[in-house]
């Protein structure tokens, strides 16, 4: 049974900083994808960040690049997402994923294992 655990998550300043962290369980951990993905209230679930298997190749999305940073250790079985100048527009819960399949790195379909999220809430 795949089991994803995200932690980090909490309430920061405007400007501020995070990293949330994604322990993984119950699959060979470097076959699959990994990605976080949020939601915030009202509105659609989205990519933020997603990372290939073995590392080589990150996809962030456009609301988010320069400032977030996606990292895998296949050792550890974890994902991360370092997040930095983050504002309110950050502020919603963040998931963590993982794909075992071909398609889309980005795409919410691709994904078949989730996480329970982690509340990120950015204080003005």
């Amino acid at each position: 049974q795949v089991q994803l655990v995200e932690s980090g998550g909490g309430l920061v300043q405007a400007g501020g900083s995070l990293r949330l962290s994604c322990a993984a369980s119950g699959l060979t951990f470097s076959s699959y994808r990994m990605g976080w993905f949020r939601q915030a209230p009202g509105k659609e679930r989205e990519c933020v960040a997603a990372i290939n298997r073995n590392g080589g190749y990150t996809y962030y999305g456009d609301s988010v690049k320069g400032r977030f940073t996606i990292s895998r250790d296949n050792a550890k079985n974890t994902v991360y997402l370092q997040m930095n100048s983050l504002n309110p527009e950050d502020t919603a819960v963040y998931y963590c994923a993982a794909s075992g399949g071909w398609a889309g790195l980005s795409l919410l379909s691709s994904y078949t294992s989730w996480g329970q999220g982690t509340q990120v809430t950015v204080s003005p």
